[in-house]
C-alpha cells in the first residue's frame, strides 16, 4: 500500500491545548464555549466524550489548537475507560499546556487527586478551571480545590462564560511564541480573480472531505486507524462506541484527504441515551459536509435494510459514494464456520441487488483490521472525488444529445419529453439543466435511460447525478 502520511504539528506551527478531567465535569461545554461550536456533544450523561476532539481558540490576535478528551479515570480496568485514558495521553503527549477541568459544585474526589498527580508528572504548563462556578458568589467554593496542588486555579462557568477571559489569559501566556507564516496570493489575471468568487463546488479545494458512515460495529473507527496509521479512534467489539466524530487529516500521492469517523447510525427507535441520539444527528451533519461517503458494510452481515437506508442518506444528500465491503477475510481465508468461501462477484451482485439506487457507486472489498485492499480505497476516493467535480461543456451536450436514441427509452407517451437542448448547472454533484417542451416531471425510466447515456459518454463515476427541468412553455414569472 502507497502510505498515507499524517499530517502532524510541529513547534513552528500553532500550538496544542489538552482539556482534561474527570467524566460529566464540564470539558465539552467548556471546549464549546472556547471554539464557538457544537462540535463536541454536550449532555448530563457521564463519559459521552470518548475519543479525542479537536478544534480552534482564538485570543487576543493568538490562536492554538484545542484538544477534548473523554473522562479520564486513571487505573480503570474497563475496556472503555481504559480506552479513553490511552486516547487523553496522545493528546497529553501533543500538548504545550493542559486545562484540568473539576465540577466545582461537587466535594474533592480521589480521582482527582490521581489525576493531578498524573499530570503534574507531565511537566507540562498546568491550568485548573474549576468549572460551574455560575456566580461571582461561589468563587470561594472554588478554592477549596486547592489541595490539588496546582498554582494557578480560575474559577469559571463554561455554559455561562464566567471568568473565560481570565483562563485564556493564563493559558496564552505559558504558550510558546507563535510563528505566524501569512501569505496572501494576488490573482494574477481575471480569469483567476473569477475563480475566487465561483459558487459552492466550482472552487479548487484544498482537502477532500471523506465520511466513513455505516451501522454500528461494522468497522469504521479500524478503518480510519488503519487508513491514517493512527490510533486516532477507540477501537472495541461494543458496538456504538464512537460518539462524537473523528477526523484525521492524511497526504496521499499529493492530495489531501480529511477522513471523519462518524458514529454508527441506527433508526430512532434503536436509540435510548440522549448521546446516542446526538451523535446519530451529528453523523448525518457531518456526512451532508463530506465529498466523498465511504458506506461500510460487514461482509459476515451482508447489507441490511440498516445499511440500505443509511446509503439512501448519502444519496438524497447529493454525497459521491464507494461501497465498502469489510470483514472480507472472515468470509474466505479466514472463514472458520465450514462453509465455502464467497464468491466476490455473486456478493457483488447481492450488493447491487440491495442497494439499486447506488448502481454508479464503486464496490470494494476489503480487511479493515488486516490492512488488505486498503490503497485501493484510497485511489477510489481520490478518482471518485475528481469525477464529482468534473464539467461538461454545452457543446459537448448538444453532441451528445444528437447521438442519443431515445426511441429505446421505454416510456409511456403521455410522459414524453423533448429535449432541445441540456447544459451542465453544476457540479458537486454534476447537475444538469434540460430545456424542454414540455413543464412535466421527468418519468423515472426517461431519467435513468438518459444517466444511463451520460454516465457511458461521460462517467460521473461515484457521484449522483441531478437533472432540473427548464420548459419553454413555462410563464416566465416561474
Amino acid at each position: 500500500m502507497s502510505k498515507p502520511q499524517r499530517r502532524r504539528n510541529t513547534s513552528s506551527q500553532t500550538p496544542l491545548i489538552a482539556i482534561v478531567g474527570r467524566p460529566n465535569v464540564g470539558k465539552s461545554t467548556l471546549f464549546n464555549r472556547l471554539t464557538g461550536s457544537r462540535r463536541s456533544i454536550v449532555g448530563d450523561e457521564p463519559g459521552i466524550t470518548r475519543d479525542r476532539i479537536y478544534g480552534e481558540v482564538a485570543w487576543n490576535g493568538r490562536s492554538a489548537r484545542l484538544v477534548d478528551t473523554g473522562g479520564v479515570i486513571p487505573d480503570e480496568e474497563a475496556l472503555i475507560p481504559a480506552q479513553i485514558f490511552v486516547q487523553a495521553r496522545f493528546a497529553l503527549d501533543e500538548a504545550a499546556a493542559v486545562i484540568m477541568v473539576v465540577d466545582g459544585r461537587t466535594e474533592l474526589a480521589a480521582p482527582d487527586l490521581d489525576l493531578a498527580r498524573l499530570l503534574q508528572k507531565t511537566g507540562k504548563p498546568l491550568f485548573l478551571a474549576v468549572n460551574k462556578i455560575d456566580v461571582e458568589t461561589l468563587d470561594a467554593a472554588a478554592e477549596n480545590f486547592r489541595q490539588l496542588g496546582l498554582k494557578s486555579l480560575t474559577a469559571i462557568s463554561a455554559e455561562h462564560g464566567h471568568n473565560i477571559g481570565d483562563l485564556l489569559d493564563e493559558v496564552f501566556a505559558a504558550l510558546p511564541p507563535q510563528v505566524e507564516e501569512s501569505v496572501e496570493v494576488e490573482p494574477e489575471n481575471e480569469e483567476e480573480a473569477e475563480a475566487l468568487h465561483r459558487t459552492h463546488g466550482e472552487y479548487q479545494q484544498d482537502e477532500v472531505n471523506v465520511a466513513i458512515i455505516g451501522r454500528p460495529n461494522v468497522g469504521k473507527s479500524t478503518l480510519l486507524n488503519t487508513l491514517t496509521g493512527t490510533s486516532r479512534a477507540i477501537v472495541s467489539p461494543i458496538a456504538g462506541t464512537t460518539r462524537d466524530a473523528v477526523d484525521e487529516l492524511i497526504e496521499y500521492q499529493g492530495h489531501k484527504l480529511r477522513i471523519v469517523d462518524t458514529a454508527g447510525i441506527r433508526r430512532k427507535g434503536k436509540t435510548n441515551l440522549m448521546a446516542e441520539k446526538l451523535s446519530v444527528v451529528m453523523a448525518r451533519r457531518h456526512l451532508e459536509a463530506a465529498d466523498v461517503a465511504l458506506l461500510l458494510i460487514d461482509a459476515t452481515e451482508g447489507v441490511t435494510a440498516s445499511d440500505a437506508t443509511i446509503g439512501g442518506y448519502a444519496h438524497e444528500s447529493g454525497r459521491s459514494v464507494v461501497i465498502v465491503v469489510n470483514k472480507w477475510d472472515a468470509v474466505t481465508t479466514a472463514r472458520v464456520d465450514g462453509k465455502p468461501p464467497a464468491d466476490r462477484a455473486i456478493y457483488e451482485e447481492q450488493v447491487r441487488r440491495a442497494l439499486k439506487y447506488l448502481n454508479y457507486a464503486p464496490v470494494l472489498f476489503i480487511s479493515a483490521m488486516e490492512g488488505r485492499n486498503l490503497n485501493r480505497v484510497l485511489d477510489t476516493v481520490v478518482r471518485v472525488a475528481a469525477e464529482r467535480r468534473k464539467r461538461v461543456t454545452t457543446g459537448q451536450m448538444n453532441r451528445f444529445l444528437e447521438k442519443v436514441d431515445f426511441q429505446r427509452a421505454t416510456v409511456p407517451m403521455a410522459k414524453r419529453v423533448r429535449i432541445f437542448y441540456m447544459t451542465q448547472a453544476a457540479v458537486a454533484p454534476p447537475t444538469f439543466v434540460l430545456f424542454t417542451n414540455r413543464d412535466i416531471k421527468l418519468h423515472f425510466s426517461f431519467e435513468r435511460f438518459l444517466e444511463n447515456q451520460i454516465r457511458e459518454s461521460f462517467g460521473f463515476e461515484g457521484s449522483p447525478i441531478w437533472f432540473k427541468i427548464k420548459a419553454r412553455n413555462k410563464p416566465e414569472k416561474e
